[in-house]
């Protein structure tokens, strides 16, 4: 699809050094609306909205800042922890505020897998769909974080 000149600004905002050191493009090649549809896509077959995603992220986040720092256990068998990172960033897609750095780690303990994502993450994902590009340090593949956070429809 061909990128319109609105998103080749977002886009050269995700670019390494421009709001965060590593961008949030990693090294993917395709368009920004590409990125944005091929997700989109997935959590459709998923039986998903971006809206139930980031609601489930924002969840683990609020239980993880009762931690202070250390893993919390959450039922069934999830343990998680919530790190602040000094500082705060923009939205890539000018979308007004600024977001707080923090690193959010969940482990599910019952298959044994764990997913690290930020506040960054669960912002772009619930305002705008975009989950990073291919390669990008935090990256969120839909399928990954649904099976991680055992993440169902609310349909």
């Amino acid at each position: 699809m061909k990128e319109t000149p609105q998103m080749k600004v977002i886009k050269e905002n995700m670019k390494p050094g421009v709001i965060s050191l590593n961008g949030f493009l990693g090294e993917d090649s395709r368009t920004l609306e590409d990125i944005i549809l091929k997700d989109q896509g997935t959590v459709r077959r998923l039986g998903l909205t971006h809206k139930d995603i980031a609601a489930k992220m924002q969840y683990f986040k609020d239980e993880g800042r009762k931690g202070l720092g250390d893993f919390v256990s959450i039922e069934p068998h999830f343990e998680v922890q919530t790190q602040s990172v000094r500082g705060k960033m923009p939205c890539p897609f000018g979308h007004p505020g600024i977001i707080q750095k923090l690193n959010i780690t969940v482990r599910n303990k019952e298959i044994g897998e764990e997913i690290t994502f930020t506040e960054m993450n669960i912002h772009m994902i619930d305002e705008h769909g975009f989950y990073e590009g291919k390669g990008s340090l935090f990256r969120i593949d839909p399928t990954v974080i649904s099976r991680v956070l055992e993440i169902s429809s609310t349909e």
